[in-house]
């Protein structure tokens, strides 16, 4: 089996590589692709040293799975033709997602809808991964009806560019701006491009994405997306308004005991989750669980999680291992 990776050399590209070395994923050659000006790099793979090539000398080759971290204008290209060409792509841009004959993928909630004709697989925005991952048994247990959402999101979301511009402004140093503002001891409320109506293409991602992965349309949501300096890590503060009564013992032992999520909810001992702690981790951390009484059936979450690992790498090695494990490639 081969597996292409394409967008070898950047942050989440990286972090892939490093998971399919820790998880011992089970390939026969990996093809590493990334841009012409990085063709012929070596970069170092267990003990062995893989040449990068080119994404048309990747296409020849003809992979079993190629899981793309290369942008939407890439995926847009160069996805449909490996899908064509007998590959299946999982791909971790904004390209497909919203695409209603692609699937949306987390493993941990919607893997069973995968099926060998599935050849174009999209992978969620990281933000929305960490968030459906700890909204999964209250939906299926109380459904949703509403979600505000507000997002603390690490600069390594935005990618290279932005935590040079940080670590750039902490060492008194002139640099290029990813930013409209200085990002270091400050906050920006401001995730992509703004829309006409005042949202964000970040906030649009949270709404539109969760109801494809829960696979309904009426869960009514409104989210309000925001950078901060932190190197690794998205921390979410998610108010939830459920269909019925709930009891909030039973609520975080539920949550708890979903798959890939832990809670850290002990707050007399100051025990809550923090991206300091979350960073390097595949883990989505919930805490600070309590109930809100300005609604019927109210609830806040705290969530976080490395956005770099579960929220792209870690949840797209996932699909391609549930494929392989399940015979659909």
């Amino acid at each position: 089996m081969k597996l292409a990776l394409v967008g070898a050399t950047g942050m989440v590209g990286n972090i892939m590589l490093k998971l399919l070395e820790e998880r011992n994923f089970p390939f026969s050659e990996l093809l590493l692709v990334a841009s012409t000006r990085s063709v012929g790099r070596l970069i170092k793979y267990k003990n062995e040293q893989i040449n990068i090539i080119a994404i048309e000398k990747a296409f020849e080759e003809k992979p079993t799975i190629a899981i793309f971290s290369a942008g939407s204008n890439i995926s847009k290209e160069w996805a449909p033709k490996f899908a064509a060409n007998g590959c299946t792509v999982i791909d971790n841009s904004s390209a497909w997602r919203m695409d209603e004959n692609i699937k949306l993928i987390v493993p941990e909630i919607n893997a069973s809808e995968l099926n060998i004709k599935d050849k174009i697989i999209a992978n969620p925005n990281c933000s929305t991964i960490q968030m459906v991952l700890a909204l999964k048994t209250l939906q299926k247990n109380y459904g949703i009806k509403r979600l505000v959402i507000s997002t603390y999101q690490s600069v390594s979301g935005t990618g290279v560019a932005a935590v040079k511009q940080m670590q750039n402004e902490r060492n008194g140093i002139q640099g290029e701006m990813a930013y409209p503002h200085p990002i270091d001891l400050n906050c920006i409320p401001h995730g992509g491009e703004f829309h006409k109506n005042g949202y964000t293409s970040e906030e649009l991602k949270l709404v539109r994405e969760t109801n494809k992965i829960f696979g309904t349309k009426d869960i009514k949501i409104t989210a309000t997306v925001v950078r901060i300096p932190v190197l690794g890590g998205h921390s979410e503060a998610v108010n939830v308004e459920l269909k019925k009564e709930f009891d909030i013992t039973q609520i975080k032992k539920e949550i708890g005991e979903t798959s890939g999520v832990i809670i850290q909810d002990d707050v007399e001992n100051n025990n809550y989750p923090m991206p300091i702690t979350a960073h390097n981790n595949d883990d989505v951390f919930v805490g600070r669980i309590r109930r809100d009484n300005t609604v019927e059936y109210g609830l806040d979450l705290w969530i976080v999680a490395d956005n770099l690992r579960k929220g792209a790498a870690t949840n797209a090695i996932q699909i391609a291992e549930y494929l392989y494990n399940n015979q659909l490639i």
